[in-house]
């Protein structure tokens, strides 16, 4: 039977490095061993390490910043033809770094993640960007004011372009916020690809997975209150109404104002009366 425990556990202990230690690429690959146990994640790392080693071959030897990100979309988005999966863009595959290496197809921030390691791998450092609706990458040679869009083949974006598309998404009263372009850490990244995961499965019905996804965030961010919310929703409508209550309950002690207390309030009323009946 597969642990599912030991993955979980190399991931954690990943995450109790610094931040500018912490090897995204193993962690996603722990993420991706839950559901793929067979999986090596030495084997992916070396094919990352041998797609470095071609790239850097290719880089020019000015190493001007447009110049590297121009090498790099050259051979990650002609060369090896990787894409952005908009025919099937739900697919759980796009959420998994072993899939996207070997299929060459994938979601922005698993894109984004093959862009990074090779950045790094070749001496370019570079950091996640997470903007509403979508996910970027920057420089951060020389604090460069541009954006890396991996999803469209490398697209180079400035801060207005982010702001033109964040309009178009949402409509002309949206803001770009400061916030929104800051570098994001790896244990935030994660979070955003087991959230991608999470929704997936929850709409797929895959609710062992929903949970699993669930669970593996809050061992990153035990503080993600919503978590403990929607796993106590899941649990409840699994039939499973102690561990129900208890992460309702935990959910309304931290936010007793929030706008859902009244619909949680009564999820645990029914669930004491079920259990208070002889």
């Amino acid at each position: 039977m597969k642990n599912s425990a030991l993955p979980s556990k190399h991931l954690y202990d990943e995450l109790q490095r610094s931040p500018d230690q912490v090897s995204l690429a193993r962690a996603a690959l722990y993420i991706a061993q839950e559901d793929y146990p067979h999986l090596v994640v030495e084997d992916y790392l070396a094919m990352l390490d041998r797609m470095a080693a071609t790239l850097s071959q290719q880089l020019p030897a000015d190493r001007y910043p447009l110049r590297m990100i121009h090498a790099i979309n050259g051979y990650l988005f002609t060369e090896l033809n990787f894409r952005g999966n908009s025919i099937d863009y739900y697919d759980p595959r796009n959420s998994f770094l072993n899939e996207v290496l070997e299929r060459r197809v994938g979601i922005p921030i698993t894109l984004s993640l093959v862009y990074l390691e090779l950045a790094q791998r070749v001496g370019f450092p570079m950091v996640g960007v997470s903007v509403p609706g979508h996910f970027l990458i920057r420089p951060t040679v020389d604090e460069m004011d541009l954006f890396i869009d991996p999803f469209h083949q490398g697209e180079i974006l400035f801060e207005q372009d982010c702001r033109h598309r964040l309009k178009q998404m949402f409509g002309e009263a949206a803001q770009l916020e400061p916030q929104h372009l800051a570098p994001i850490t790896p244990a935030t990244f994660l979070v955003r690809m087991l959230t991608n995961l999470k929704l997936i499965y929850l709409q797929n019905r895959d609710v062992p997975k929903a949970l699993n996804a669930i669970n593996r965030i809050l061992l990153i961010y035990p503080e993600a209150v919503s978590e403990w919310r929607d796993r106590g929703l899941i649990n409840y409508q699994q039939g499973l109404l102690h561990k129900a209550q208890i992460d309702l309950e935990r959910y309304l002690y931290q936010y007793p104002d929030a706008a859902d207390a009244f619909e949680i309030r009564r999820v645990i009323e029914q669930i004491e009366s079920v259990q208070d009946e002889p």
